[in-house]
This record gives structure tokens, C-alpha cells and sequence, in this order.
């Protein structure tokens, strides 16, 4: 059934092709023939559009593809079976066929292995037994240098013993990596080549969300696989990816795409193909791009260094929204909130406290919590910084020394605290008591009221039962009398500094 319906696909890209040529054929007295520039062949797509509204990708495939390569990463893996992130045994990959006799099954294993999924391995070339099994990976890139430099992602070529480069001209080069940024996902290439087909740079700055975006890559190894959508948004945060704001599509994106360019319809790169969200291991309308400028900020690094630096405050942030906005005296909720402090640490040393909220970096606007990491881990380790910060209802301008984010500790607090019995504010909406001795130790506290019931105001926010009360609107909080005396005091909304678990973070009450 499966090979009917490659068959049938295959049927209707000829006719449609066969009617294309008809048509061409039919009309070839509408415009007299002109001589097309590579230039002004990748411009015909943006042409095209604004003028039927139906974007035309081939003079940008047909200039640029053939700078887009395909690579094979070959590593020696222990085949000792493990579970993927999905919590199933293959690792998130899709479910495949395992009958030998089904005719995709040979075309599955070409790709996958031994591992393909269902045949007692991960779908990574690792099987049940432990041993050391050579495996595959399978990943794209584009060539930025016509001398052969290479950018592709970090998980593609990561514990590669042997990486192999492949262009469309069938050619293939042994690859050297020059360097790999595991953070930002970014890795750099070089085969000994010349005068080798480039792409050219965009700045992803000036795209907008809603304009169309070109994916070129090798999903599942089919090689020079073109892919079309929009952009859907951009700057976007992803756990664990705080330094990278990701260009967001719905280009079709698979396994083997990573590593790919992301093109404007100016023909120009604006992004590294580097991710999916999914939960089947394949394409379900959610790619994200590294964004090209900052790609090209690491692969200069990696290149004259080997390595990258990147800056850092020693400070935990977390989102701002209208209630703390407007605990905080704020007209607006922008800007990263501060609920840590590391001690000792760079902010500490310039006089950041838990409470400020970090308007702007060298005069850039930190428009929210995601973007600040990301600021931040572009300012060389060593150089000053001028931040503006919110506090006690007005701006306050510091001045900090970067330091480097290598040197990363986990962050505390401190203070002073005074020994009283539980006690209950009714406003608020909880019952609450000093710290004992040993609780101050465990939870390497010297202050701070303990959570023992949360009702009303409280626990409609989301304050529970073994939460830490740290401070009130940014001032800290040492007895049970001082809460009370605080919440009487404020007006409609209060921010409450919370220690959960090793966490703090900001919550904010509405009284009103």
C-alpha cells in the first residue's frame, strides 16, 4: 500500500510537470527571453510573490542549492539499550516497519541500521547487547567560505570519529570539525576545497513574523529535500536553551534537516534548522532556527579560538507580568525580574538585589526574562555594563563587570531572622511560622517564614504548603509581625518572594 502511494505521488509530479511544460509551451510568444543572473534568479522568488501572491522558490533553490551538503557522522557506540525522552524504548523515533517482507523495511534499516525501531535497538544503531557497534547519523550544512568552511549544528557531528561531506555534485570530502558550541548548537567544518558554491547571509533581524521561509536539507537522507512555510514567531525561549532566541516556522522539518540553512525568499540564509517540538519523532508544524547573526558570532569564535566565551550577571530572572508590574509601582510589565542573587558573584558586587527588575543592558531594552540570557552571554567576559534597573518605584543605573559564564555558582540568601510562634494573616490568606534552627540549614536559609496552610488570595496564586516566604514587594521578610504589618500596608496586588524546593521565584497576590 505504501509503494502505491509513492507510485501515485510520483504520477502527479509528472503531469503536473507535463502541464507546466504545455503551458510554457503554449505562451512562449508572451515575453520576449531574457538573460537571468544567478542574482537575479534568487530575486525572481520575492518577484513572483508580489506579484500572484504565490511565492516561486526555484531561482533560489536552482542558485543556492548547491551550496547546501549533506553529512555523515560515524561513531562507535555502546548498542546497550536505553529509553528516550517519550519514555519509550525508541528513543522518540517513529514507530517503523519490523516485518523483514513489508517493502519499506530494507528502505528503513538503509537509514536507521541495525536499530531500526521494533528490532530490539533505540533507532539510534544502539541494540540490547552491549558492545562496540559502529552507527550512522545523518545530518545537513551549508558552505559559508568558498574554501570550505562549513556550518552545521553541534548535535550533528557531537562523538563523530569520522565526518564525511557530500554536495550535490555527488562529490564527497573528509571533513575536519573545527569546532563544536554545545550551547548554542553550532559547529563548524572544514573540507580542503576551492572555489566552492556559498551561501549568502541575511539578517534574521529583518524578517517578520507571517513572511515565507525556505528549508533546504537531507530529512531521513533524501538530499537537497526543499521545504517551504512561514516564519510563525521569533525570539522564542526553549527549556534548556536560554542563549539562543530561536526563529520560530511551520517549515516541514525531520531527522536530517538539522544542521540545513533557512532562507528568505531574498535568497538569503537567516537561520540554522536546528530543532522540532513533536511527540512522535517526526514533523508536527513546530521548527526552530538558530538565528544566522548569531551563528556567525560562534563560528568566528570557534574558528580564531576554538572555543566560546559568554557573559553572565550570577543572577536568577524570572517573567514580569501586569499584577507584579504593578506590586512594583510599574506602568508596564517589562523588563527580567531578579528573585536571586548569587553572593559574591558579579551583580552582587555591582549592587543588584532580589526585587530589581532589569530594564536595559548598555541601553538595549530587556523587553522580557528570555531575552536578557541571551544579551547577557554576548557581552565579552571582563568588559563593563551599564544596566538600568527598577527599584522602590523608580530607575537606578549600575555599572557591572562581566563575568564569565564558566564560573556559574549556585545562587543563596542571606539575612537575619527572629525566632516566634506560627501565626495566620487572614487577608493574605496563610498560616505561617519561623524557620527552625534546622530547617534554616537544610534549605541554607538564615531567614524566612515557612507556608504551613494556604487559603484565599494565597492560594489562588499558587502559594502552598512548604513554600518560604522570603520578602514583601522586595523588602525582606524576618517575622511573622513584619508580614502582617506588609500585607496590611499594601494595595490591591503584592509580590511575594518564594523559596521552593532550590528555587526562588516572585508570585504575585491580588488582595483586592
Amino acid at each position: 500500500m505504501k509503494a502505491k502511494i509513492i507510485t501515485r505521488s510520483a504520477v502527479a509530479v509528472a503531469v503536473a510537470v507535463a502541464l507546466s511544460a504545455g503551458y510554457v509551451a503554449g505562451n512562449h510568444n508572451v515575453a520576449t527571453p531574457q538573460v537571468i543572473t544567478p542574482a537575479q534568479a534568487a530575486m525572481m522568488p520575492a518577484e513572483a510573490a508580489a506579484k500572484t501572491g504565490i511565492p516561486d522558490f526555484s531561482g533560489l533553490v536552482e542558485t543556492y542549492g548547491p551550496a547546501v551538503v549533506n553529512i555523515s557522522a560515524k561513531h562507535v557506540v555502546k548498542t546497550a539499550a536505553r529509553r528516550g525522552m517519550n519514555g519509550g524504548a525508541n528513543g522518540g523515533n517513529p514507530q517503523l516497519p519490523i516485518d523483514p517482507s513489508d517493502p519499506f523495511y530494507q528502505f528503513f534499516k538503509h537509514f536507521y541500521g541495525n536499530g531500526v525501531p521494533g528490532m530490539g535497538g533505540d533507532g539510534n544503531g544502539n541494540g540490547p547487547n552491549a558492545a562496540d557497534t559502529p552507527s550512522e547519523s545523518l545530518g545537513s550544512g551549508f558552505i559559508v567560505s568558498s574554501d570550505g568552511y562549513i556550518l552545521t549544528n553541534a548535535h550533528v557531528v557531537d562523538g563523530a570519529n569520522v565526518v564525511t561531506v557530500k554536495t550535490t555534485d555527488k562529490r564527497e570530502y573528509r571533513a575536519k570539525v573545527v569546532g563544536a558550541d554545545k550551547q548554542s548548537d553550532v559547529a563548524v567544518l572544514k573540507i580542503d576545497a576551492k572555489s566552492l558554491p556559498v551561501v549568502k547571509i541575511g539578517d534574521p533581524n529583518g524578517s517578520k513574523v507571517g513572511q515565507w521561509v525556505v528549508a533546504i536539507g537531507s530529512p531521513y537522507g533524501f538530499d537537497n529535500t526543499v521545504t517551504s512555510g512561514i516564519i510563525s514567531a521569533k525570539s522564542r525561549s526553549l527549556p534548556n536553551e536560554n542563549y539562543t532566541p530561536f526563529i520560530q516556522t511551520d517549515v516541514p522539518v525531520n531527522p536530517g534537516n538539522s544542521g540545513g540553512p533557512l532562507f528568505n525568499l531574498q535568497g538569503e540564509v537567516i537561520g540554522i534548522n536546528s530543532m522540532i517540538y513533536s511527540q512522535t519523532g517526526g514533523f508536527q508544524g513546530l521548527s526552530f532556527a538558530i538565528p544566522i547573526n548569531e551563528a556567525i558570532k560562534v563560528k568566528d569564535a570557534l574558528i580564531k579560538t576554538g572555543h566560546v566565551d559568554r557573559g553572565r550577571l550570577g543572577v536568577t530572572v524570572q517573567g514580569m507580568n501586569q499584577t507584579l508590574a504593578k506590586s512594583f509601582g510599574m506602568q508596564s510589565a517589562n523588563g527580567a525580574l531578579v528573585s536571586s542573587v548569587e553572593p559574591g558573584g558579579p551583580a552582587a558586587k555591582a549592587g543588584l538585589e532580589p526585587g530589581d527588575v532589569i530594564l536595559s543592558v548598555n541601553g538595549l531594552a530587556v523587553a522580557d526574562s528570555n531575552a536578557l540570557p541571551a544579551q547577557v552571554a554576548g557581552l565579552p567576559p571582563g568588559t563593563t555594563a551599564k544596566l538600568q534597573v527598577w527599584r522602590d518605584k523608580g530607575t537606578k543605573d549600575l555599572t557591572v563587570t562581566v563575568g564569565a559564564l564558566s564560573d556559574a555558582k549556585t545562587a543563596s540568601t542571606g539575612g537575619a531572622d527572629k525566632s516566634e510562634s506560627a501565626s495566620q494573616d487572614a487577608r493574605l490568606g496563610v498560616a505561617v511560622r519561623p524557620l527552625t534552627p534546622e530547617e534554616k540549614q537544610s534549605a541554607s536559609l538564615s531567614r524566612g517564614l515557612l507556608v504551613q496552610q494556604a487559603g484565599g488570595a494565597a492560594e489562588s496564586a499558587g502559594i502552598q504548603a512548604g513554600d518560604v516566604i522570603l520578602a514583601v514587594n522586595g523588602q525582606p521578610v524576618t517575622t511573622v509581625q513584619q508580614l502582617k504589618t506588609m500585607v496590611k500596608a499594601a494595595g490591591d496586588s503584592i509580590a511575594l518572594l518564594i523559596q521552593r524546593d532550590d528555587a526562588q521565584i516572585f508570585v504575585p497576590v491580588d488582595l483586592g
